[in-house]
């Protein structure tokens, strides 16, 4: 039996991860699995519920009530929600800080981390997100640490919002990724940090054409190596 390849890409908030994840699994023909689409999908269902971030326990019960499931649908990434197609809701703000509050509970992390496995046993995958190479797939073949300073992924995240007609505030949001940084690394479960056998990808001044030849540049060497 072929053994499967999988690539983990962790990183900070606004650091690229996902436009790169799904724009090198496309050039590799990998499965790209979208961690924190599960991770908002989860976030979403507690809004919805009216469930605090704080209230740990109400988020463990509701855990048990929660069925999340990938799908590509002509080309495209769908995530479903207990059945219902959640892909257009799940990408707000609010969704995004709860999703960052609530991933610090075990009942969430152990909810996703069967099925993230299961995937990556399965398939050729590339998985992104604050602890794949260290919790989720710690034996990935290859394992990339994507990052870019605080000011730079605050002005793209600023540029995504306003191109869609939305108003913010650079310092505000440059000051909530500069929150959400110190919350993912200096959570007890799981924190947001460099895998020891990762290679440290900064791309503060690379666009994203250039982000993603480097990694395939990554994993060629590693395959050929590995006499893959």
């Amino acid at each position: 039996m072929k053994k499967t390849y999988n690539i983990a890409i962790d990183g900070p908030a606004g650091a690229g991860k996902s436009t790169i994840a799904k724009k090198v699994a496309a050039r590799l023909g990998f499965i790209y699995v979208d961690t924190g689409a599960m991770y908002r999908a989860m976030a979403l269902y507690f809004l919805e519920k009216g469930i605090e971030p704080e209230n740990e326990a109400a988020i463990k019960a509701a855990c048990q009530d929660i069925s999340i499931r990938i799908a590509y649908e002509e080309g495209v990434q769908q995530v479903y929600l207990n059945g219902s197609n959640v892909s257009g809701k799940i990408r707000t703000e609010a969704v995004g800080n709860m999703a960052s509050a609530v991933s610090t509970y075990r009942a969430v992390r152990e909810k996703l981390l069967q099925l993230q496995r299961e995937l990556a046993a399965g398939e050729d995958v590339i998985m992104d997100g604050r602890d794949i190479g260290t919790c989720v797939l710690p034996d990935a073949d290859t394992k990339i640490y994507l990052t870019a300073a605080s000011r730079v992924r605050a002005e793209r995240r600023y540029k995504e919002l306003t191109e869609k007609g939305i108003p913010c505030d650079l310092e505000e949001i440059e000051q909530d990724i500069i929150e959400r940084d110190h919350r993912d690394m200096t959570r007890e479960i799981a924190p947001l940090k460099q895998a020891e056998d990762a290679v440290l990808v900064d791309t503060s001044h690379m666009t994203i054409e250039e982000v993603a030849d480097r990694i395939i540049q990554i994993v060629s060497e590693r395959r050929t190596g590995d006499g893959v």
